[in-house]
């Protein structure tokens, strides 16, 4: 089961920008429940956010994105100074909020712009999340911020006792968007959890039952 929390003060409605007819909505759902995942399709998502970095790195990170990050890890059970997994972290908006905290992170992204333009918080890896390059049980939470969910090796490096942290920066208006129920039931097993609005967007928090 997944519980609604209040919504953080200054929590405000997204403007529209991507409804439940855009591209990247579909392909979110096929590869959470599907698995359609393959080298051309990887291929085409690297060269379109390669293509986004320089726009992405000269906004500078304001507080409606980081806003729901920081309420996950105020309200929703976050580790203190653990070790963190963040996937798809791009040019970095969840990954300073993650340092400050003092925990250790390292950040996967499939696109080697996003990644050149990205702080040097914390250490960089260029990879496929449908391949993770870590063993098993490895992490002690995961972030994924606007981010594909692959279910399979999320499940797979995270502790037994791991957390998921998924965040969507302008709720259910973001291009890659799934609900809160949608993660926890693509995710091999029973996950309970919480989630709450914050800033402009979205937060969920899940672990095993």
């Amino acid at each position: 089961m997944v519980t609604q929390l209040p919504d953080a003060p200054g929590t405000i409605e997204p403007e529209p920008f991507a409804g439940p007819d855009h591209p990247m909505r579909k392909v979110t759902r096929q590869v959470a429940f599907d698995g359609f995942w393959d080298e051309a399709r990887a291929t085409k998502v690297a060269q379109l956010f390669d293509g986004l970095a320089p726009e992405w790195a000269a906004e500078n990170v304001d507080e409606l994105k980081t806003a729901p990050v920081a309420d996950a890890l105020d309200r929703g059970g976050a580790p203190s100074g653990g070790r963190w997994l963040e996937l798809g972290s791009g040019t970095g908006a969840g990954t300073g909020v993650l340092v400050a905290r003092d925990n250790t992170v390292v950040v996967l992204d499939l696109s080697a712009e996003m990644l050149a333009h990205a702080p040097d918080d914390a250490p960089k890896v260029r990879g496929d999340a449908s391949r993770l390059p870590f063993g098993d049980d490895h992490f002690d939470a995961i972030l994924m911020v606007n981010m594909l969910l692959f279910p399979a090796e999320v499940d797979r490096v995270l502790r037994p006792d791991g957390l998921v942290v998924w965040v969507n920066t302008r709720g259910d208006q973001t291009p890659i968007h799934l609900p809160a129920e949608d993660v926890a039931s693509a995710l091999p097993g029973t996950w309970d959890g919480v989630w709450a609005r914050a800033g402009a967007g979205l937060w969920a928090t899940l672990r095993r039952s």
